[in-house]
């Protein structure tokens, strides 16, 4: 497999380096996606803009907790769903959640368990899911917004998790208590 470097600020190219400073103000670090994705100045921006547009989506915060650990169990990427989980914990998104999630069961919440079935069916199916699934979310009080907000979501984590297979991002220490493997 080809080493993609995990960048610093000293060998980013200039591009990716105010999306580094902001992550060290958000976050107090700059986490390893960041420093992989930065090999591609354009790629790291289109992640964290659709990120922070998927914030101000018509989601909860904990509906896009649900939508975006669906889109990385799905996608069977450990390092998101690692580090969503630990987000999770700190927007107090119920662990009997969190941890239907990470497991595969179903949520105890129908409203939140119909979204993470849409979610993984959006995935699985690339999007070309049956009216009667839209039907099925929408009955749990979902509008034609929220689908649209799940594809936002389903397509910023797609970002992440294709490059974090590619790229084997390893999992930054703040995470590893949060430690996902799939099938585990």
């Amino acid at each position: 497999m080809q080493d993609f470097p995990y960048h610093t600020k000293e060998t980013a190219p200039k591009q990716a380096l105010p999306i580094f400073e902001s992550a060290e103000k958000t976050y107090g670090m700059v986490p390893n996606l960041y420093k992989k994705m930065a090999e591609s100045p354009a790629l790291l921006k289109g992640y964290t803009s659709l990120s922070d547009i998927f914030s101000n989506s018509s989601l909860s915060p904990v509906e896009q907790q649900v939508v975006l650990i669906a889109t990385s169990a799905t996608n069977k990427c450990e390092y998101c769903v690692s580090v969503h989980s630990v987000i999770a914990d700190m927007i107090k998104v119920p662990q009997e959640v969190t941890a239907a999630l990470r497991e595969g069961h179903d949520i105890p919440d129908t409203r939140l368990q119909a979204l993470r079935k849409f979610t993984q069916s959006v995935v699985d199916a690339r999007g070309w899911v049956d009216e009667s699934e839209v039907n099925a979310l929408m009955e749990h009080g979902y509008t034609r917004q929220n689908v649209l907000d799940v594809i936002l979501g389903v397509g910023m984590k797609t970002l992440s998790n294709y490059t974090n297979h590619l790229v084997e991002t390893e999992l930054d220490e703040p995470f590893q208590g949060r430690a996902w493997k799939h099938g585990a």
